[in-house]
């Protein structure tokens, strides 16, 4: 037996040689909605594995982590948080699984404008129409978190990304910064992209289920209509008084999302003798996404 202990051991260092246990350099990261991994994966190339905790046809108001991505969460390096409402019960937890987690907030340096809603619409018209009356809006009691719609908030949000990259991997500083100037010259070009179609529409306002687009409406000149009231769906006298509305401003196009139950802007269409169109606010794929929309808006806004 003694003779062929050798020729195991020389087999046994062999195949150990041959086949090296793998270990990823990768920069271990999550995200908590689709359009931030592309954000990160534009800066940080393939230098980072982005997960994404908000998963696609789900919503980030009640989402809630399965257990593998706890699992993948204990061994992450970094969390781009953006301040989607489900952050707010499980930051604390993600941190406590993980207490060498790196939490990076993309708000900052970011102004978070109210959540929209039809109450707050009606004193704002109000307003217009009494001089006299002081500008006391009452806002629904949240602020919004769609930060990622605004190009130039995410011109921000990159910048966040941009920096906190170069500080956990110092070493790839410049290609950070190259990827990052590349990256804010699409977002740029996406500017010019709105602001070319929506100066060929006539009707800047428009109806929504979920105020999602109060910041793209903000930085393009719109103003967006929300159905939902302080988050709910509207009760059928505040669905009488959207309906209006919508009549008296010759609106025609409802927007919904699929996270979201369509059934009150299906309502609405009907009442109005409009149609419902679907936008995505969640997709991956930022830059093509935010084009499509924006060829949508100019197709349909001006529909009478």
């Amino acid at each position: 037996m003694k003779k062929y202990v050798p020729a195991l051991i020389l087999f046994f260092i062999i195949t150990t040689c041959a086949k090296p246990i793998e270990k990823s350099e990768k920069l271990n990261i999550f995200v908590s909605v689709l359009p931030q991994k592309y954000f990160i994966e534009r800066i940080a190339g393939d230098n980072a594995e982005v997960h994404v905790m908000v998963l696609p046809g789900h919503s980030p108001a009640t989402y809630e982590p399965n257990p593998s991505q706890m699992k993948e969460i204990s061994r992450a390096e970094m969390y781009f948080r953006i301040g989607v409402p489900f952050e707010e019960l499980w930051m604390k937890k993600l941190r406590q699984l993980n207490p060498e987690l790196e939490i990076v907030d993309t708000r900052e340096g970011i102004t978070l404008r109210p959540m929209d809603s039809f109450i707050t619409l009606q004193q704002q018209m109000a307003h217009r129409h009494n001089d006299d009356q002081k500008e006391n809006y009452v806002h629904y009691n949240q602020k919004d978190p769609h930060i990622w719609l605004s190009p130039e908030l995410v011109k921000i949000q990159a910048r966040t990304i941009c920096k906190n990259l170069q500080h956990i991997d110092p070493e790839n500083s410049d290609f950070y910064s190259e990827n990052l100037q590349n990256f804010l010259d699409d977002l740029t070009a996406l500017q010019h992209y709105f602001e070319e179609h929506l100066s060929q529409i006539e009707h800047k306002e428009f109806l929504v289920f979920h105020p999602s687009w109060g910041y793209l409406a903000d930085e393009f000149g719109m103003v967006q209509i929300p159905i939902q009231i302080e988050g709910k769906s509207p009760a059928p006298r505040q669905l009488a008084e959207i309906i209006a509305y919508a009549k008296e401003e010759n609106i025609r196009v409802i927007f919904v999302q699929k996270q979201f139950s369509t059934s009150s802007a299906q309502t609405i269409a009907q009442a109005i003798k409009g149609r419902v169109v679907s936008i995505d606010p969640l997709a991956e794929n930022y830059i093509i996404n935010m084009r499509s929309i924006a060829d949508i808006f100019m197709e349909v806004l001006d529909e009478k």
